[in-house]
């Protein structure tokens, strides 16, 4: 370019293009000034009454908006608005409440009132979400939100809210039999023996396991009974009544009549227990870890005869941890016994147990979930495959591996 040459002249703008950088720059003004905390009382309530919704999204969350501004955009006509204000708020109110004028704390509780009856429910949740720990608000706000139909506002609010006492909570697990309502009222921190009492009464599957999983609950003897009565068609109970403190002399033989041979182990291995529990859980622990290997080796066997028992029973059974039934298909599958399977998998040696899958005419896909799923190995412990699907070792060294453990 010759540095001598004139520029040409630029283009001249229309008044409608004129018009446009003037807003355009106006907007972006503004913009920049409902964000800011030193804008000043005047200016803000200005931008909250005249600002495009980007601004007034800006004002709504803006802390320093005045009571008044807030007040007016609980009634905006952009959602996205009073989404914004309803966490503001929600975050702010213990402090907007301290407020020396009467006057700005009515208007506080007046605009939070607003949002707790907005037509749009994310509104609403994000009100509830922010308030369900707070102990300063209106108990009438708090009760419309734990009675709202849409769950994502009445769940935080019924299952941490300090504001509910025992009598809002029971009447909350009478009127409904919705699980998660239930299940809500369940985990509560500090659950009285009245609510556990409710909630147990209910026999909801999900709630009642929430409430045996919520070690802050108390649970009399007579409830828990009660729930033991009705425990042993009810799988999802086994695990949290087993781990519970509580339990009675009674309670843990009541529980080892009818729970899976693990958590009869678990029961086993609590403190403080007497001798005559301990040979008694062991004579139990005997019982069912042999009736669940002949249930599990007819289950082979049925698959056996099926044709069904290949790689996809096999994957299926690791991915669902049941040892029992990967343990006797491995050893149907290469030729061996239950007991050179078992070895292997207790050595931890990925090796091993790769070597394995590969004598029983599996893949490696399989070979390393059974590492990882069944034999629990992690990080370097891990042997992974070649390629993403090969054997990682040669035939040689992996009869090398089966021999080792007597597998011919």
């Amino acid at each position: 370019m010759n540095p001598s040459r004139p520029k040409p002249a630029a283009k001249p703008l229309t008044a409608e293009e004129a018009l446009h950088l003037l807003e355009q720059h106006a907007r972006e003004t503004q913009d920049v000034l409902a964000a800011r905390t030193d804008a000043g009382p005047e200016v803000l309530n200005y931008l909250a009454q005249n600002g495009a919704p980007a601004t007034r999204r800006a004002i709504a969350a803006n802390p320093s908006t005045p009571a008044e501004s807030n007040w007016r955009l609980a009634d905006d006509i952009d959602e996205n608005v009073r989404m914004a204000l309803a966490g503001k708020i929600g975050r702010l109110f213990p402090g907007l409440l301290a407020e020396e004028e009467k006057q700005l704390r009515d208007m506080a509780v007046a605009t939070l009132e607003k949002l707790a009856r907005d037509e749009v429910t994310e509104v609403r949740a994000i009100l509830a979400e922010e308030i369900k720990r707070h102990d300063c608000i209106p108990k009438p706000v708090i009760e419309a939100l734990a009675h709202d139909a849409a769950p994502s506002v009445s769940l935080p609010v019924i299952e941490f809210s300090p504001l509910l006492d025992d009598r809002d909570l029971i009447e909350l697990v009478v009127a409904t039999r919705a699980s998660t309502i239930l299940a809500a009222v369940a985990r509560r921190k500090k659950l009285s023996g009245d609510v556990a009492d409710a909630v147990a009464t209910t026999l909801d599957i999900d709630a009642v396991a929430a409430l045996l999983a919520n070690t802050d609950a108390t649970i009399r003897t007579k409830t828990l009974d009660k729930i033991i009565s009705q425990a042993a068609e009810v799988a999802e109970w086994h695990a949290p009544l087993v781990v519970r403190a509580d339990l009675s002399k009674n309670a843990i033989k009541r529980l080892a009549s009818f729970v899976g041979s693990a958590l009869i182990d678990a029961l086993a291995a609590r403190t403080g227990l007497d001798e005559s529990t301990r040979s008694m859980l062991k004579k139990k622990f005997d019982e069912r870890r042999k009736t669940e290997a002949e249930a599990e080796a007819a289950v082979v066997e049925a698959a056996r005869k099926a044709g069904i028992l290949n790689e996809a029973f096999v994957a299926e059974a690791v991915e669902e941890c049941r040892k029992e039934t990967v343990v006797r298909a491995l050893a149907v599958l290469a030729k061996t016994t239950e007991t050179s399977v078992r070895r292997v998998l207790d050595s931890r040696s990925a090796k091993g147990a790769t070597a394995l899958v590969w004598h029983a005419g599996l893949s490696m896909r399989v070979a390393y979930k059974l590492q990882t799923q069944v034999m629990r190995l992690v990080g370097p412990e891990l042997l992974l495959a070649r390629r993403g699907i090969d054997f990682p070792l040669a035939e040689d060294e992996m009869r090398w591996h089966l021999g080792y453990f007597g597998i011919a």
